[in-house]
């Protein structure tokens, strides 16, 4: 049997990179997925692809600080397929710059995106959770949430944040059969690095490559499934050993 038969799966930051290849795999061990993301055109480009290979995906486009938005996301998800069992809860976005150069407003949406909006939405979850037989939530946090790094000032803070926001929730629902863990890739090799970057990240990685978002999908799988049916609260740090030095 399929790791996740029949199980119902929404992925935020679900139309690229990590979130797409975590949908694929979904889907292949028997999901039925959910992408979110703010990017209609690669969001529905993905479900197509998806659905065209007899798989059962719908995307719902939403900000994860638009409460309503989110609110959406979750009736549609009942609406078409009566129940949620997974969270992947995986939007997220980046600001690097010089502390002293970053904007008030940067950095509120940095962290408004990166922890705000994580809580949001597993806080929607829950509720759906808690009128069934749990659930199972997995957070992207990152490795500079147990490291610090110059110039990502915000981006660490809220990495950090759902690094503890992830024990927090676990602690607080693990009697009522919800899982919360938290997932932290190093430096992953997605479109959005350029050539000058992925060599200079591939260096200062122990392994000398970057990660690929595929090696990513395979740990949310784990922590998404029974076969981590006895964690909670914990961080699975993927970073080819950066966080070791």
């Amino acid at each position: 049997m399929a790791k996740l038969d029949g199980q119902v799966a929404i992925i935020t930051g679900g139309a690229s990179g990590i979130g797409a290849e975590t949908a694929k795999l979904f889907v292949q061990e028997g999901a039925k997925v959910v992408l979110v993301d703010m990017d209609e055109a690669k969001g529905n480009a993905l479900a197509s692809e998806l659905s065209s290979q007899g798989a059962d995906a719908i995307f719902v486009t939403a900000d994860v600080l638009n409460e309503v938005q989110v609110n959406d996301v979750f009736s549609k998800t009942i609406s078409e397929f009566g129940k949620v069992d997974i969270l992947f809860n995986n939007a997220g976005i980046g600001a690097v710059k010089p502390s002293e150069q970053l904007d008030f407003s940067e950095w509120r949406k940095t962290v408004g995106v990166d922890l705000d909006g994580v809580f949001l939405v597993a806080q929607k979850a829950i509720k759906q959770f808690l009128q069934a037989d749990g659930g199972v939530i997995v957070n992207t946090a990152s490795m500079y949430g147990l490291v610090g790094s110059p110039g990502s000032a915000a981006y660490n803070a809220a990495k950090g944040g759902v690094i503890n926001l992830t024990r927090s929730l676990a602690l607080e629902y693990a009697e009522r059969n919800i899982r919360v863990n938290a997932l932290c890739p190093g430096f992953i090799d997605t479109p959005i690095l350029g050539e000058t970057d992925r060599q200079m990240l591939s260096d200062s990685t122990p392994m000398k490559r970057l990660g690929k978002p595929e090696e990513m999908a395979k740990a949310v799988l784990f922590l998404a499934s029974e076969d981590s049916s006895y964690m909670t609260g914990n961080t699975l740090t993927l970073d080819g050993g950066y966080t070791a030095q």
